[in-house]
């Protein structure tokens, strides 16, 4: 009897026993509030020093950028062009030449590219320019006569009042944009003077920039604090992939130019080569330039052609270029020299160019960099986790 008695009373002293170990907690602490979150975060991510320096830093550089840009423009244009021609510098370097002679070197032939390209490109394109100015009267007419055809041809869309009120809109007077260039010489004069300004003092910058790099970094290095580990891990992606962008633009821009030269000559396009740069250049800010260019090209070929087959050649070989461009070129270039998926970079397109606008979008893949650059070496908060205390042994 009393050993059965034992055996129904063990179960429940262990039990009970095992119930006076734990260790339970005399007030509970309350959940935590958001605003209590979020203190922690600021306190956790702004009391390390090189976070508030490379905030300080991006504030100075977008204070510089906002308020003193159009007198530091030469500066950031010098800017852009060394980083292009750091490649090569680098590449003559490796191969044993002192970086003196490599800057000397590279930048000499690209002064003399840019002066073969001044003395051969600045007189055809102005010389097309002006011809494009003389026919845009000729090019309005020849609209007017084809819109007030419409009712006729299709009289279930056009009635011969709306024809009428767009021909009015459509009206053109040479004798009205010779009052405009009139009115506008002081500009163009002040905009020739900055031409020269930048055709002297831009490569000059460039050679210096490229020459003493060193000597121009360690006097930058004296404004920062003396712990800059993470502007150091964020420099230095940015760096990388800034100068791998420079250069991918500039490759895309030669390549879309030959390939719309090449393709609007093939059709015997007038202002080939006019059409080529500007298609170009308008690569420079995605989807949008593309979109700009589509209006000159299909006035010059509705001037040569009016509406017909060669008018719908051209426009369909333009759309397959910027089509080749913006999904072959864009993507497989930009996604490789600045380390971003394509979808990055269209969303950036979207974002930058809905804060910023035209600069926005100019910028949105050298932007859209930075961004990768300060998420990836921006310092992650450890989860500490304390040791499970041993339960002692019964």
């Amino acid at each position: 009897m009393a050993n059965s008695l034992l055996l129904e009373w063990l179960p429940s002293i262990w039990f009970y026993r095992a119930l006076a170990t734990i260790r339970w907690p005399i007030n509970p602490a309350p959940p935590e509030r958001p605003m209590d979150l979020i203190r922690t975060w600021f306190k956790r991510t702004f009391s390390n020093p090189q976070v508030v320096s490379l905030l300080l830093l991006f504030v100075g550089l977008w204070a510089l950028v906002t308020f003193f840009g159009s007198i530091f423009a030469p500066v950031f244009a010098a800017l852009v062009i060394a980083y292009l021609l750091e490649g090569p510098v680098w590449v003559m370097e490796r191969q044993g030449l002192h970086r003196r002679w490599a800057s000397t070197v590279v930048w000499a032939v690209f002064v003399l590219l840019l002066f073969i390209a001044i003395i051969t490109l600045v007189p055809l394109l102005s010389k097309q320019i002006t011809q494009i100015f003389v026919e845009i009267p000729q090019v309005a007419t020849r609209l007017q006569s084809w819109v007030l055809t419409l009712p006729a041809t299709y009289p279930s869309l056009f009635t011969q009042a709306q024809a009428q009120d767009l021909v009015s809109h459509l009206s053109f007077d040479l004798s009205d944009l010779r009052e405009v260039l009139v009115s506008r010489t002081r500009v163009l004069g002040l905009g020739v003077t900055y031409m020269v300004i930048y055709l002297v003092l831009v490569p000059l910058m460039v050679f210096f920039m490229l020459k003493d790099k060193d000597l121009i970094r360690n006097w930058a290095r004296g404004f920062l604090p003396e712990d800059i580990g993470l502007i150091s891990r964020v420099w230095g992606k940015v760096d990388k992939q800034l100068a791998n962008y420079v250069r991918g633009k500039v490759v895309e821009i030669l390549l879309v130019w030959v390939v719309t030269y090449l393709t609007f000559s093939y059709l015997e396009l007038r202002f080939a080569m006019l059409l080529g740069v500007i298609t170009g250049l308008s690569v420079l800010v995605p989807y949008v330039g593309a979109t700009l260019v589509t209006l000159p090209a299909a006035a010059v070929a509705y001037a040569q052609w009016g509406i017909s087959g060669e008018m719908g050649s051209v426009l369909l070989a333009y759309g397959v270029i910027q089509a080749l461009d913006g999904n072959l070129l864009v993507p497989l270039l930009f996604s490789e020299a600045v380390d971003l998926h394509p979808v990055a970079i269209i969303v950036a397109v979207l974002f930058f160019g809905g804060v910023w606008g035209f600069w926005g979008v100019f910028f949105s893949i050298p932007l859209a960099t930075v961004v990768s650059a300060v998420i990836s070496a921006w310092p992650k908060a450890r989860l500490e986790s304390s040791p499970a205390e041993a339960i002692p042994p019964s």
